[in-house]
């Protein structure tokens, strides 16, 4: 995730799969800072990071789906 996500030469079936992917791992994400807040197991840098990953992660499902879903003019 360090260069620039670019879904414009991927197949659907192709951003399909990496949605899923996504969407597991933002979920994965989701449930570590519940834990480690809850636990307090972690310091705040690192809270921090993992809240921008997720943020990321959620940015980037945003746009697939958006790609995925057909524009429909009312």
């Amino acid at each position: 995730m360090n260069a620039p996500f670019d879904i414009s030469m991927k197949t659907d079936e192709v951003l399909r799969i990496e949605l899923e992917v996504f969407r597991r791992e933002h979920r994965e994400l989701d449930e570590s800072i519940r834990v480690m807040q809850e636990r307090g197991t972690a310091d705040q840098l690192m809270l921090q990071r993992l809240k921008k990953k997720k943020l990321a992660l959620k940015d980037i499902i945003a746009r697939i789906e958006d790609r995925l879903t057909p524009d429909i003019i009312a």
